[in-house]
């Protein structure tokens, strides 16, 4: 190999990412027309991953107000009847979840209650490594279910990245064996700048006679890369939208994934991440804000999402690695236990309550008992939804809920 080809090639490699990602084939921009006008297609729908760390309060998230155990259990922490959120004479939405009633007037939220697995894990990392791997042997796979779900043949097309996080560290629920995750904080990570260099160098490959092939893979993807961060940045400088998000992380995230959506980038499942629910003290004012943040966000999002015509093929659905003990605690907050509650948000779902409350008078060593293995929510996700055979990514069968309308 020449120097130039060898200087080319270490270059290439250090300053772009994306071509180990394989984000090489800028035709993809061009699927957004199809992408669009086939929402009832499995194979472009979409699934928005939010992950609630920490260890989300279920009780006061979804409060079985109705029930005189839910004051007794929580004198701090009750939240007064008349500012719940009702769905029904039994339970209701926290007050902070104003976003999240409103998309469940519309018709376009699903609240699954008393979720969760044998022998519930108290611990932050083994509980959050479960719910990744979709595992409950001693031994945890090295690869998540999303990762795997990416690296089957009805996930995969050619040229799309299938899969985005933002935010940082990868969350092992999107690890593969045969498939690379970007993590992106800003659609301005996807842009590539060449000094005057590296626009020379890549003149020079575009005329030059490329015999070596692994070499002219690499010179192919880098100057497709290229093309196609110019399009993406051209992309987020065009996207308009009337909706006003929120000024929170999350919400940016989430705006950040509704302008990729919009673009016709192609890929079908996006994670984002809100921490802080690990509300061992002081949980009241926290919990409030936090829950705030996660209502407000979704609902703009869904807004934008219906503003562009994208609402009936996105799913976005949370989760969260346990719920809270049923007692509160002597610090005003809650510690770890079980029996959690997703949302399931998006044009397409089942609206209202899936599953009963886990019943507060009949407990597991003071926990909310779960009815409904995640792995059963994440079987039907898989099939319903992304059009992809569960049994294979879960490895066992699970029943599965009827989530869609």
């Amino acid at each position: 190999m020449s120097t130039t080809r060898r200087s080319f090639l270490e270059t290439s490699l250090k300053s772009s990412a994306l071509v180990s990602l394989g984000l090489t084939v800028p035709e993809f921009l061009h699927r957004s027309a199809r992408a669009a006008a086939d929402a009832k297609s499995p194979a472009d729908r979409v699934i928005v991953v939010i992950q609630l760390s920490g260890g989300n309060d279920s009780l006061n998230t979804v409060i079985p107000f109705g029930d005189d155990l839910y004051a007794k259990n929580r004198t701090a922490l009750r939240v007064p009847t008349d500012q719940i959120k009702k769905i029904d004479d039994y339970c209701g939405l926290h007050p902070s979840l104003d976003g999240l009633a409103k998309l469940l007037e519309d018709g376009q939220l699903a609240v699954l209650q008393g979720i969760g697995y044998p022998n519930a894990s108290r611990s932050h990392f083994r509980s959050m490594d479960i719910w990744h791997t979709a595992s409950l042997a001693e031994k945890l796979p090295n690869d998540g279910w999303l990762g795997r779900a990416i690296g089957r043949p009805e996930m995969r097309r050619e040229g799309i990245v299938p899969a985005l996080h933002f935010g940082g560290k990868l969350p092992l629920a999107l690890v593969g064996r045969s498939t690379e995750v970007p993590s992106l904080n800003s659609l301005a990570d996807f842009k590539l700048q060449p000094g005057t260099a590296g626009r020379e160098q890549l003149a020079a490959v575009a005329a030059t006679e490329r015999t070596d092939g692994t070499l002219q893979f690499l010179q192919r993807n880098t100057l497709e890369a290229y093309a196609t961060s110019g399009r993406i940045e051209e992309m987020a400088k065009n996207y308009n939208t009337p909706i006003n998000y929120p000024g929170t992380e999350l919400a940016r995230k989430l705006k950040l994934i509704a302008q990729l959506i919009d673009s016709g980038l192609g890929t079908r499942i996006y994670y984002a991440s809100l921490d802080g629910f690990d509300t061992h003290a002081n949980q009241l004012p926290a919990h409030a804000n936090l829950l705030k943040e996660l209502g407000d966000a979704v609902k703009a999002f869904m807004d934008d999402l219906g503003h562009h015509g994208h609402r009936d093929r996105v799913l976005a659905m949370t989760f969260s690695e346990f719920g809270r003990r049923v007692k509160e605690n002597g610090s005003r907050g809650t510690d770890h236990g079980s029996g959690a509650a997703m949302f399931l948000a998006g044009g397409k779902i089942k609206p209202g309550q899936i599953g009963k409350h886990p019943s507060l008078a009949d407990l597991d060593d003071g926990d909310l008992k779960f009815h409904t293995d995640f792995r059963s929510v994440y079987a039907s996700v898989l099939e319903e939804w992304l059009g992809c055979p569960s049994r294979e990514v879960l490895g066992g069968e699970f029943t599965r809920l009827k989530l869609l309308a």
